[in-house]
């Protein structure tokens, strides 16, 4: 049995609260937070947590405040904002295509954003801000072809799902085709890319990233609603006043964009956008996309796998990609025994 409790304000607006879904929500922010503290003290020179949060509350002294403020917390604060991209870009595919395969790594988007770096590395010699713009421009285009391809009276869940595959298949071949052109020096750099690091990140990624998100985040909540009135098919969304084509390609475009900005960022970390999503659900037994849930989720993952890869290998010597493609390839072999159990696939 849920609980459930409703919330009403002095003006008449009244709001459902899921109980076990904050209490969740609450407990996976407190393990990201955790997880940032930790990861920042991590590195050649260690610092204690307690240091940690003296110096961000600005009583470190000034070698910490140089180390934090200037060469861990912005790669800490760019792990969280693209986790929570992928977590909602995820939530948002999945539930749009009401399938839990429907990610962006699936349909073919990140292969889209890896094949604008790779031209900008392989065949324009460009430059870090020019491989960043060449990735976005890469996923807007590949979200768009996915969803022409895809129209037919509308663009429904399981011709997305057949159309992106089929996109990433063609776009994994143009990638490796641009890394056949490739001098050595421009593959050692498009496979570092590819692989998909933090390391490195600065400022400069924090900010783009986070004034989207500021803007992406509450239109995608606002139209939450009409979202999960979709999940029960279009002819009861359309019967309950929910505008579907337009509430469908509003999202998609949002998700595509948080999607193609954190690839941008960070290389396409993969599985992230797959299972932020699949495991809020299971935590949150909530029905609907779960799309709180699913951003914060998938910031959690993404900082711990950091966390992880730089514990067990030590500072930048394994991309975070790397492990979250391992633990992604385990959990994605899992659901699909599942799915198959269930008698869906």
């Amino acid at each position: 049995m849920r609980t459930n409790r409703a919330i009403r304000t002095p003006g008449g607006l009244s709001l459902r609260l899921d109980v076990r879904a904050s209490v969740v929500v609450g407990l996976i922010l407190l393990a990201a937070l955790t997880a940032s503290v930790v990861l920042i003290g991590t590195g050649d020179f260690p610092i204690p947590a307690g240091d940690v949060l003296k110096t961000l509350l600005g009583n470190g002294n000034a070698g910490q405040e140089f180390i934090i403020n200037e060469l861990r917390l912005p790669r800490v604060l760019v792990g969280l904002l693209v986790g929570a991209s992928l977590g909602l870009g995820g939530a948002l595919f999945q539930a749009i295509s009401r399938n839990p395969l429907g990610s962006p790594d699936v349909l073919g988007l990140s292969q889209g954003a890896t094949a604008g770096a790779l031209t900008m590395i392989v065949l324009f010699s460009g430059s870090a801000t020019q491989v960043t713009l060449g990735a976005l421009v890469g996923g807007l285009l590949t979200g768009l072809a996915i969803y022409v391809l895809a129209w037919k009276q509308g663009v429904h869940g399981y011709r997305l799902v057949l159309v992106g595959i089929g996109i990433s298949a063609i776009v994994t071949a143009v990638n490796g085709y641009l890394l056949t052109r490739s001098t050595l020096t421009e593959a050692a750099q498009a496979v570092v890319w590819m692989t998909g690091s933090l390391s490195g990140r600065d400022w400069t990624q924090v900010w783009p990233l986070l004034w989207l998100c500021a803007v992406l985040v509450p239109l995608v909540l606002a139209n939450a609603r009409g979202l999960r009135m979709m999940e029960m098919g279009d002819d009861v969304s359309n019967a309950l006043g929910v505008r579907v084509e337009r509430a469908r390609l509003l999202l998609l475009v949002a998700a595509v964009l948080l999607t193609a900005a954190a690839t941008a960022a960070a290389g396409p970390v993969s599985f992230v956008a797959l299972t932020a999503p699949q495991l809020a659900r299971r935590l949150t037994r909530s029905p609907g996309p779960n799309l709180v849930p699913s951003l914060c989720m998938g910031a959690t993952l993404l900082v711990t796998a950091d966390w992880v890869s730089q514990k067990v290998f030590g500072a930048d010597q394994l991309p975070v990609g790397v492990v979250t493609g391992v633990l992604g390839g385990v959990y994605l072999l899992w659901l699909l025994v599942t799915e198959r159990k269930a008698g869906r696939i």
